[in-house]
Parts: C-alpha cells; sequence; structure tokens
C-alpha cells in the first residue's frame, strides 16, 4: 500500500483549499507574523499571477512564503546573476523562496598551476 502524503495532518487536496487564515495556524511564529503583515506590493503582484496561472513566472520577490495556492506552480527565482526554476511541491510550504534559489555557488578548486608546489617549480611553461 502506498504512503500517502500528508503536511501538517492534511493532504495535498485539503491544503489547496485552505484560506490564508487557516494556513496561517499551521505554519511557525516567524512565518505566521510576516503573512498576518500583508504582502508588499511586488508579492500582491506575483499573487495575481499565479492566479491568472501565467505559465512564465519569474520572480525577485525571494521573501516569499510559500503558501498553498502555489502547489504545482513552476516559478523561476532570482538568484542574484540567473533565474532558477522552481515547480513547488507541499512539501515547501510556509518556506521562502529565497531557501530553494541559493545566492552562492561551492567553491571547487581545480588543480594547482606551475610553479604552486615544489615538485613543479622546473616545468617549463610552454
Amino acid at each position: 500500500m502506498a504512503k500517502v502524503f500528508t503536511w501538517r495532518g492534511k493532504t495535498e487536496q485539503e491544503l489547496k483549499q485552505l484560506d490564508l487564515k487557516m494556513f496561517m495556524g499551521l505554519v511557525p511564529a516567524r512565518q505566521r507574523r510576516s503573512l498576518k503583515r500583508g504582502f508588499t506590493e511586488q508579492q500582491q503582484i506575483l499573487l495575481k499571477r499565479i492566479e491568472v496561472d501565467d505559465k512564465n513566472i519569474k520572480t525577485h520577490c525571494r521573501n516569499m512564503i510559500i503558501i498553498p495556492q502555489f502547489i504545482g506552480k513552476n516559478i523561476r527565482i532570482y538568484n542574484g546573476k540567473e533565474f532558477i526554476p522552481l515547480t513547488i511541491t507541499a512539501e515547501m510550504l510556509g518556506h521562502y523562496l529565497g531557501e530553494f534559489a541559493h545566492t552562492r555557488k561551492s567553491v571547487t578548486h581545480s588543480a594547482a598551476g606551475i610553479g604552486a608546489t615544489r615538485s613543479s617549480k622546473s616545468v617549463s611553461a610552454r
């Protein structure tokens, strides 16, 4: 038997039908306080585009909390250089969009350059 996914005791269909007040009761205090204050102008523009079911949604709004209306949508989030594509799932509810578009890459170093080590000091650089 397949396990049914639930988030805080609610199935995905129940989550999609939640209004904002009910959702606020399920998220932690920091997100609840932010939602209680209301949405900024940019966040309201993003919400309207989601309601219209726009296919190409790009946003700089990294501080937007993922709410149930976002489930199943494809959104591109700006990380400071490019727009990172993201498909919203029920597991992401209550998190910020910026958490899924990292702004820094991990540093990967290649091999040492010529003359960087004692053994490569006498190698010619042709």
